[in-house]
C-alpha cells in the first residue's frame, strides 16, 4: 500500500499537469505501466516466463509502454505520457528516475548478458532518446531530446545530439529538463565558422582597399550566410550584432 501511494505522489511531484487523485489512478499509463510491471517482475522471478510475459504483454497493450518483466526499477521512477517506450530485459533504474515518451533502453547483443543500460539516480531521459547497449548514465544526468548515447554518461552531465556528446558536466539542475534551453554545440560551432569568415572578409577588404582593388560583393553567398544565421540562431545573432 505504501509503494502505491508513493507512485501517486510521485506523479504529483513531477507532473504539473496531474490535477486530481483520480485522474492520476485511472488516466496515467505511466503508472499503470509501473504496476503491471511489477506483476511481471514477480513471475519472471518466479522463473513462471509465460505468465510473466502475458502480464507484460497486456501492459503493454493498454499503455502502449514496453517494458520486459526482466527490468530492474526503483522507487519513484515515473513515466511522462510514455507512449513508445521501450525498456529491455537487463535494464537497470535507480530511484527517482523520469522518462518522457518514445525513449529506448535497448540492447546492442544477442547474447545472454547484461546488454541494456543502467540509470543511476535522479536520470531524466528527454522525448525520443536512445539508449543502446551495457552503458551507465550517472547519477543526476540529463539525456536531451533525440539523442543516442552508446557511451556511460558520467554524473550530474547533460547529453545532447546525435551521437551523444556531453555539453555540460558536473553541474546542479533542476529535476524538469528544460529541452529548449539545451546548449547546441553544432550551431556554436556554425557560429564560430562563420565569425572567422566574416574576419577574413574584413582583412581581404582591407587589402585589397590599400591596393586599390574594388571587388563585386557576392550577393549570393551573403544571401546563403543570411540564411544559415536565421536558421540557426533566430534573432539571437542580430541582437549580438545591435549590441
Amino acid at each position: 500500500m505504501f509503494r502505491w501511494l508513493e507512485d501517486v505522489k510521485t506523479v504529483f511531484a513531477k507532473d504539473p499537469a496531474a490535477k486530481g487523485f483520480l485522474e492520476v489512478l485511472f488516466c496515467y499509463p505511466g503508472l499503470h505501466a509501473l504496476w503491471l510491471h511489477r506483476i511481471a517482475h514477480l513471475f519472471y522471478k518466479l522463473r513462471m516466463m509465460f505468465f510473466a510475459r502475458c502480464v507484460s504483454h497486456f501492459g503493454r497493450f493498454i499503455t502502449g509502454i514496453e517494458i520486459h518483466p526482466g527490468a530492474e526499477i526503483g522507487r519513484k521512477f515515473f513515466i511522462d505520457h510514455g507512449m513508445g517506450v521501450v525498456i529491455g530485459e537487463t535494464t537497470r533504474i535507480e530511484d527517482n528516475c523520469l522518462l518522457y515518451q518514445g525513449v529506448v533502453l535497448g540492447g546492442t547483443s544477442l547474447e545472454k548478458e547484461k546488454r541494456h543500460p543502467t540509470l543511476k539516480e535522479d536520470v531524466v531521459v528527454g522525448a525520443g532518446a536512445i539508449l543502446l547497449g551495457p552503458i551507465t548514465i550517472g547519477k543526476g544526468a540529463k539525456i536531451g531530446a533525440g539523442s543516442v548515447v552508446i557511451r556511460d554518461v558520467p554524473a550530474q552531465s547533460t547529453v545532447i545530439g546525435v551521437p551523444g556528446r556531453i555539453v555540460e558536466q558536473e553541474k546542479r539542475f533542476k529535476l524538469d529538463l528544460e529541452h529548449g534551453k539545451l546548449p547546441d554545440p553544432v550551431a556554436d560551432a556554425v557560429k564560430l565558422i562563420l565569425d572567422e569568415l566574416g574576419k577574413v572578409e574584413n582583412r581581404l577588404e582591407k587589402i585589397e582597399s590599400m591596393e586599390g582593388i574594388t571587388s563585386k560583393i557576392d550577393e549570393y553567398l551573403q544571401a546563403k550566410k543570411k540564411e544559415i544565421e536565421k536558421e540557426f540562431f533566430n534573432d539571437t545573432l542580430s541582437k549580438e550584432k545591435k549590441g
